[in-house]
């Protein structure tokens, strides 16, 4: 405990966040490694345990090598990665539209709902006959497709919220000078609306990845995120599956992060930093 010089209380020592990250990463391991060594240690009929341990876990990973992961997770990657861009381009551009054009702010937030509502696995089984198996080694068509239709509700929503966040004051003082909607959108409203799009863009990353890999699911591939739980599953390869499914957290966790320092550097205003 410290004493405040000026009040005379007494206050707790405070622990930076990246200790209390630790301590909250070291507690989940432990208590899986617990609940892994005792409650759930049985092995089935198969012969292979479901919930392996760490240990278990870290040998899967050094038994399949860094270069099985580079080769199934660079193309999922590549998937996400034009998925984001095509989704979060798209909705950007028709946020903006909307507010040159008022009139489409229903049409496009129908859009926007529609393409949130539908289940995602009944598009996927469309997009398996429409679009076309691609080459081996490459990526599905089908996955980025569904990672572009993860993030677009997300980023439509904060666009259109950040873009009419901006100052009456300073939108009627652009009209004063005889500014457009256009002087508006470019002078005022872009940079009111700069933190609800970074913030829509860094809640995109982890969308657009998982969307990706349930596309995996339906792209008829062989070498992707998808693919590879898909065998080790089936291979009742647990230590595997276990470990494909940490990777993709700890991808998606660090594309969400280096998002969310972009918008810190773009925006500190936004993180309460100056």
């Amino acid at each position: 405990m410290a004493t405040d010089a000026a009040t005379g209380t007494r206050r707790g020592l405070a622990m930076p966040p990246s200790a209390t990250g630790l301590m909250g990463a070291v507690g989940v391991v432990a208590v899986w490694w617990i609940l892994a060594s005792t409650v759930f240690s049985s092995v089935g009929a198969s012969g292979a345990q479901a919930i392996p341990t760490p240990p278990q876990v870290i040998q899967g990973f050094a038994e399949s090598g860094w270069g099985f992961y580079v080769r199934n997770f660079s193309v999922t990657l590549t998937e996400a990665g034009t998925g984001y861009l095509w989704g979060n381009g798209l909705a950007l551009l028709l946020s903006a539209l909307v507010l040159l054009v008022p009139r489409l702010e229903g049409v496009v937030t129908q859009i926007a709902i529609i393409t949130y509502c539908i289940p995602i696995v009944a598009i996927g089984l469309l997009l398996v006959v429409i679009i076309p198996v691609p080459q081996p080694g490459q990526p599905s068509g089908t996955a980025t497709f569904l990672a572009a239709l993860s993030v677009f509700f997300t980023t439509v929503v904060g666009a259109l919220l950040g873009l009419k966040a901006a100052d009456r004051t300073s939108l009627d003082l652009v009209t004063v000078y005889g500014g457009s909607r256009f002087t508006q959108l470019r002078k005022v409203r872009l940079i009111a609306a700069l933190p609800a799009i970074l913030n829509a863009l860094q809640i995109a990353v982890p969308a657009a990845f998982l969307g990706a890999v349930l596309g995996e699911f339906f792209g008829r591939i062989t070498v992707g995120v998808g693919p590879s739980m898909i065998a080790a599953q089936q291979g009742l390869d647990a230590p595997r599956v276990w470990g494909l499914a940490l990777a993709s957290g700890a991808v998606a966790l660090t594309g969400y992060a280096l998002v969310g320092l972009v918008a810190r550097v773009v925006a500190p205003w936004s993180k309460g930093t100056s």
